[in-house]
């Protein structure tokens, strides 16, 4: 699924073909995404301007003076830019049309997407009021996991995928940045030393801005705002290679299951 580097690859790609041009029509192709899209959209959004877009843990937030609308990938969601003559595919669910020529187009063909709105404060909104800190912020170090993770018996890779713990973090990086800690992604988040949360506080960081600036992960179908693949595949030493030789070390990467997800690492580098 889109994580965070694929969405704030999104962001940027369609950031300056939609900001500041007014909103001229708004097509609901099927409403029935994770929640259903919200009837009242046009009447909201039509002849107004998206002032800001920003990004909270995998949230597109598209701010107008009316209020902000809430986009999220889900599970196979991309989000491009595209004319608006463009022919529709079945999974094209929404589209806003804008008065430069260029329409943006949420396609999800599972549908486990959303596009909602809120007049109310942004970070009140009950989606977001409960998040832990950004990744790349400074709010996420050493001292606060090893805090929070303090008597805690669940596996590390859980605990950093907790959103309320550090958003933003799935399980492609999860898998990557423990990686490269050298911590079992099994072992539990209350066991690990704050030297090593410190570690993997750098590794987080590294991996995510080395994603973002290659354009996401695409695995299967995922797109940026302008219809270019993510490459970061390419650079994953774990994720997805179950069975093939370690870069390290040269023994089969194993794979388990963790929290109902695979989980791939090294039985010698990690520990």
């Amino acid at each position: 699924m889109p994580e965070l580097p694929e969405v704030e690859t999104t962001l940027r790609g369609i950031a300056t073909h939609v900001l500041n041009t007014p909103i001229t029509r708004i097509t609901i192709r099927n409403p029935r995404l994770r929640w259903p899209v919200p009837n009242e959209l046009a009447s909201r959004l039509i002849h107004q301007k998206i002032t800001q877009i920003t990004r909270r843990a995998k949230y597109l937030l598209l701010a107008t003076k009316k209020g902000t609308l809430i986009i999220h990938l889900g599970m196979s969601g991309s989000l491009r830019i595209v004319t608006p003559d463009t022919p529709y595919d079945k999974h094209d669910h929404v589209e806003f049309c804008f008065a430069n020529g260029n329409a943006l187009r949420l396609k999800d063909p599972r549908r486990f997407g959303a596009v909602l709105w809120t007049s109310e404060p942004i970070d009140k909104h009950p989606l977001l009021d409960a998040l832990g800190p950004e990744p790349l912020s400074d709010e996420f170090n050493s001292e606060t996991l090893f805090r929070l993770s303090r008597n805690k018996t669940v596996a590390i890779k859980q605990f950093i995928m907790n959103s309320k713990v550090v958003v933003g973090i799935g399980n492609i990086y999860a898998n990557e940045a423990l990686f490269a800690s050298g911590i079992h992604p099994g072992r539990a988040a209350g066991k690990i030393s704050k030297k090593r949360y410190k570690r993997l506080c750098i590794e987080c960081k590294r991996i995510l801005e080395q994603a973002i600036s290659q354009g996401g992960t695409t695995l299967k179908d995922f797109v940026g705002g302008t219809g270019k693949p993510g490459y970061f595949k390419q650079e994953l030493l774990v994720y997805g290679r179950k069975g093939m030789p370690c870069g390290q070390c040269q023994k089969p990467l194993k794979e388990i299951r963790l929290g109902n997800r695979s989980t791939v690492y090294c039985t010698h580098c990690q520990k």
